[in-house]
């Protein structure tokens, strides 16, 4: 991985959804043995969203899609590729992407769904970037939705205080002259620790049976602690490395995008790359661990809320079950 080559990729226009539903800290004690301030101590998350009985990852998608594209300025009919990125498909199969794609209309376009924990966003928009930069495509849109409300135990503290729902998207396309452009990423994973954030049940491994029912197995399951610890001694040096490859210093990065799952991680990582908290866009407290739809929401609300300006540098990063991790580097 590296510098981006070939033709320079932009952002053309981004969207999000959030279901209408709201749950908040004091609304979970009632369900768990919590409190408010023992989850806003522990991660920052004051409340999340969570989809209707009736909603499915694939009515997410297509919300916020509109709303790229409607910001884009781009048909459905000039998509030439829809990338979904998610850990809580509709079905196995047939993916979100072509769900959406067909619910769009965008009748040019191939689609595929990323599955990679919560990096698929990274993984995602990468693989976006690396399509149009080559010329193999020219516009594609690139979404993250989840309904992690679903596969979540809600009596289990350690995991349903930290989840929510929701969808974000980008339209990316060819740079035109004063645009902003994608500069460099990094795609790794350590599948030595793939037992770190798991759902065990329904599949090859563990088929639906009573037994994994009654076992807890088709729930998320994660070694907390584990992760903390391994996202906080490896992602510093990482994104180091990673800024310094593409040309910079950490300090000449002016807006950091991290995956919104825990507020002391994004602290800690900071800390180590001497960077204060100011630079970093954090909305955790509102929507809570989206998964791979985390960066998406950030980066919408980052672009609607905040003035940027031309040349301004922003890194994405995110991490999750595998273990994954990348980063993107992104110049205004």
């Amino acid at each position: 991985m590296g510098l981006f080559s070939g033709r320079e990729v932009s952002i053309l226009g981004a969207g999000m959804y959030v279901p209408e539903r709201i749950m908040t800290n004091d609304d979970l004690s009632k369900m768990v043995e919590t409190s408010d301030e023992w989850i806003r101590e522990r991660t920052g998350i004051r409340e999340r969203r969570i989809a209707r009985d009736d909603e499915l990852t694939s009515d997410l998608a297509y919300n916020a899609s509109l709303v790229a594209l409607k910001d884009s300025g781009v048909l459905p009919s000039e998509l030439d590729m829809v990338i979904v990125a998610t850990n809580t498909p509709d079905t196995l199969f047939p993916g979100v992407a072509p769900k959406l794609q067909g619910k769009l209309k965008a009748s040019r376009a191939g689609a595929f769904d990323v599955q990679s924990g919560c990096t698929g966003c990274i993984y995602a928009i990468t693989v976006a970037v690396s399509g149009i930069a080559c010329g193999l495509w020219n516009k594609v849109l690139v979404v993250g939705a989840e309904v992690l409300s679903r596969i979540i135990n809600w009596q289990d503290r350690n995991t349903c205080v930290l989840f929510g729902d929701g969808a974000g998207a980008l339209v990316l396309g060819p740079s035109l002259s004063g645009q902003g452009h994608f500069i460099s990423a990094e795609l790794r994973s350590d599948g030595a620790r793939s037992d770190l954030i798991t759902l065990p049940g329904g599949l090859i491994e563990h088929p639906a049976s009573e037994e994994t029912l009654r076992e807890g197995l088709h729930y998320v399951h994660m070694k907390g602690n584990d992760v903390f610890k391994f996202v906080n001694r490896l992602l510093p040096s990482f994104l180091k490395k990673m800024v310094q490859t593409a040309g910079y210093q950490s300090d000449q990065i002016d807006w950091w995008l991290f995956h919104q799952a825990n507020l002391r991680i994004v602290e800690g990582v900071l800390r180590r790359l001497d960077v204060d908290m100011d630079k970093a866009f954090v909305n955790l407290d509102r929507y809570g661990n989206t998964s791979a739809a985390s960066i998406f929401l950030a980066l919408a609300e980052l672009f609607d809320s905040v003035n940027l300006v031309k040349g301004q540098k922003l890194v994405l990063s995110s991490f999750g079950a595998g273990m994954t991790y990348g980063a993107i580097l992104y110049e205004m």
